[in-house]
């Protein structure tokens, strides 16, 4: 293995995989409302927010955690205006306490805060207008949930980046990333390298996966599949992975690790691929190395397609975690690259219409396709070039799936949201 490639993946690992908090689009709006409170010095007594479509699409219908059940924008400035720590980014609003709770709902009976539409080029972005008394700060955070680009106070720039749509800025280049050189990594790097990111996934991801299996969570996705499908691994896999996501998406404060940008996309990767490890009893080592590879190759996956998009996030870190479990059964390339192909056939068209209960099923489905596309390399069955969109070989029917999604649904990301905004 390259050291090049080695200390890439290393960083991307570090990057990808941080701990949040709650849906990080509400999050990303806590976390700019926070910095608009820090530059302002105190609490806004109006605020102007504009969202990209994406943004908006996300935060209507999800629980932001620590306000007492609130939803939606408003809710969420009002949150990192009120009792934010910019300091911990996207665990801005972790340490909300009970009368804190009471302080944002007044908060946000006595403030006027508008939310438009922005007419954004950015996919992701958010851009908050803050006033008191004759101060007026302004913060915009693009292309990625803590990229702050813009910083104003009263007309003068503090802080400001040039971005450009669809780059990540600061972030660690992904082109390099193949399915190739991803198992090389996950196969050759030293453990105790990647053993703190990889813990922490487990711990937390775990966690807030028992707590929606043990509370009542949004429409518990998790508990019906155990109820009605048994306790077969391959069951516990997609149950644990929606539990999580019934606990995160209807306003639970567990923290998860995210991939992509994405808790849901997190727990996707990563419960899955601990309850085979559990049921197969393998090593922490084997266990540590398949979450690596699961992580990076959803990451990959979704480095064609961009953070928000119509395309259900989900289906990557499903194939994603897949392509792990396939590993843990001693699969090497060939087995995770048929994996990978099958399971993109078949799920390739769930559309992401915004954060909320029914993302549990979503993922659901989307571990459930990559368990059967495995299965199927198992019985040596697979999808060919020309079966709809795949193409021969991994890597081109992975770039298929980045043009459909990324080019290919914009006019349908547009229908979601008019739908969204018009008629529910």
């Amino acid at each position: 293995m390259e050291a090049s490639v080695k200390n890439d993946c290393i960083a991307i690992l570090r990057e990808e995989l941080a701990p949040a908090m709650g849906c990080t689009e509400p999050i990303a709006i806590a976390y700019c409302a926070a910095v608009a409170r820090k530059v302002l010095g105190r609490p806004a007594q109006k605020m102007k927010i504009e969202a990209s479509g994406n943004i908006i699409k996300n935060v209507k219908s999800v629980f932001v955690p620590n306000t007492g059940g609130l939803r939606g924008i408003p809710a969420a400035a009002a949150a990192g205006m009120v009792a934010g720590d910019h300091e911990k980014q996207l665990e801005v609003i972790s340490c909300v306490t009970k009368e804190q709770q009471e302080e944002i709902r007044r908060y946000l009976e006595r403030t006027p805060i508008e939310v438009a539409l922005s007419d954004s080029a950015f996919l992701f972005d958010i851009l908050i207008d803050a006033y008191a008394e004759e101060d007026r700060v302004r913060v915009r955070i693009a292309n990625y949930h803590t990229n702050v680009v813009q910083v104003e106070k009263n007309g003068e720039t503090l802080y400001e980046i040039p971005i450009q749509a669809a780059r990540e800025e600061g972030l660690t280049d992904k082109s390099f990333l193949t399915v190739e050189n991803i198992l090389e990594f996950a196969e050759e790097v030293p453990l105790e390298e990647i053993e703190p990111i990889i813990s922490r996934q487990i711990a937390y991801n775990t966690r807030i996966a028992e707590e929606g299996l043990s509370g009542n969570w949004g429409a518990n996705i998790g508990k019906v599949l155990l109820s009605t499908y048994g306790d077969r691994v391959e069951v516990r896999a997609k149950a644990m992975a929606a539990a999580g996501s019934d606990a995160r998406m209807n306003g639970c404060s567990l923290p998860v690790v995210i991939v992509s940008g994405s808790g849901n996309q997190g727990l996707a990767a990563s419960l899955p691929v601990i309850e085979y490890a559990r049921e197969l009893k393998v090593t922490k080592d084997k266990l540590y190395r398949a979450l690596a590879l699961s992580a990076l190759l959803t990451v990959h996956l979704k480095s064609y397609i961009g953070r928000l998009s119509a395309y259900c996030g989900a289906v990557s870190a499903g194939c994603g975690s897949a392509g792990a479990i396939a590993y843990l059964y001693g699969g090497g390339y060939e087995a995770i690259a048929h994996t990978l192909v099958n399971s993109l056939a078949i799920v390739s068209g769930i559309v992401c219409d915004g954060a909320k209960a029914s993302c549990a099923a979503k993922i659901a489905s989307a571990v459930d396709a990559g368990i059967l596309g495995y299965q199927m390399y198992q019985k040596g069955q697979q999808f060919y070039a020309g079966d709809g969109i795949v193409s021969k070989g991994v890597e081109k029917t992975i770039e298929n799936i980045g043009l459909l999604a990324k080019e290919g649904m914009r006019e349908t990301d547009r229908e979601i949201l008019e739908i969204m905004i018009s008629r529910c």
